[in-house]
């Protein structure tokens, strides 16, 4: 089997903890350089997952002509300026979320890649989950009728921290909705097949003394006419948060707990009508009859670097091209927009 030849700039971080471990175990990828500024941490990371050479800088790593693809995870203030050098290199571009700074930077970013002819895709790995595969094979097939609501909710507690890029909006662009509140927003419209059209706000900095929101809680209205709610926090312990997905239609229900994670676990519970039904007056609540739903699980980073190493050899469609995550950094933005106007906010 082909092996795509990955470089990987800011190797530290995210990139360390799950998608380098992912990619040791992808059957059609191969690590061959990493960077990290520090370039004793970027050694470090050389030696531990086997890569051939170590980098304290893009500009090196990107004139490496073994390299055909890489994995951009370093803080976004820097993707536009690596994104761009990367796609004048020839090298095919898995980056992080979100794009970039603003969303004309992440335009700019994708115009580059195409002038360039090389592929471009976001790093929104929640999609390979399998419950989630499996929750919008469901939907689509139309188990839970057309639907009607729907919720996403990702938290963390993330205190101060002197240096951390995500606390700073000079370097990070937002806080939780920009870092955590996305994958949500993404989630629920790949599940559903919708768009988001409208949103409406509220994000504020209410424990933390950092410069971007500590909460956020925002409405999206989809363009199936649907509604739901996102809920991201830096300021809710990690126990206390079940990180849930639900979807609501009018013939049943699916909830997923434990799902929105950087790992490929948690459960998922449908109760799906089996008959139209008059109006019951009483209102009995039961859940007697949800089910567990099965879908076979593994690791979201593998595939995700697996998929995207399949788009480069075979030529089929990405999972997450970066025009989802231009869209969903829009959705952000608005509702971003909206605290500040105190307005629902038109997204295009």
């Amino acid at each position: 089997m082909r092996k795509i030849k990955w470089g990987v700039i800011g190797a530290g971080g995210i990139a360390d903890r799950r998608t380098l471990p992912g990619m040791m175990l992808a059957d059609n990828a191969e690590l061959v350089a990493v960077m990290e500024i520090n370039m004793e941490l970027a050694e470090k990371l050389r030696e531990k997952y086997n890569a051939k050479v170590a980098y304290d800088n893009y500009e090196g790593l990107l004139a490496n002509d073994e390299i055909e693809a890489v994995y951009i995870a370093s803080p976004v203030v820097c993707h536009k300026e690596q994104a761009i050098a990367a796609a004048k290199a020839g090298k095919h571009i898995l980056l992080e979320k979100p794009a970039a700074m603003t969303i004309e930077d992440g335009e700019d970013i994708l115009s580059a890649a195409k002038e360039a002819g090389v592929l471009i895709a976001s790093g929104f790995m929640m999609r390979y989950h399998g419950y989630h595969q499996k929750v919008k094979e469901m939907i689509a097939n139309g188990d839970i009728g057309d639907i009607v609501s729907a919720r996403g909710q990702l938290t963390c507690w993330y205190p101060e921290i002197e240096g951390a890029w995500r606390q700073d909006k000079s370097k990070s662009g937002g806080g939780a909705l920009m870092d955590m509140g996305v994958h949500c927003i993404d989630l629920i419209e790949y599940i559903t097949g919708a768009k988001t059209v409208e949103t409406c706000g509220f994000n504020s900095t209410r424990t933390f003394s950092y410069n971007v929101d500590d909460s956020s809680n925002i409405l999206i209205r989809l363009d199936n006419g649907a509604v739901a709610y996102v809920d991201s926090h830096f300021n809710i312990p990690d126990e206390a948060a079940f990180c849930r997905l639900e979807f609501y239609g009018t013939k049943g229900s699916i909830l997923c707990e434990g799902t929105v994670s950087q790992i490929e676990a948690g459960e998922v519970k449908a109760v799906i009508s089996g008959a139209d039904e008059g109006y019951n007056a009483a209102q009995n609540r039961t859940t007697d009859g949800a089910f567990k739903v099965e879908a076979e699980l593994g690791n979201m980073y593998t595939k995700e670097i697996e998929s995207f190493g399949n788009s480069i050899i075979n030529g089929t469609a990405l999972t997450v091209p970066l025009e989802d995550a231009i869209h969903v950094q829009k959705v952000a933005m608005a509702a971003y927009t909206s605290t500040e106007t105190k307005a629902f906010v038109s997204v295009e």
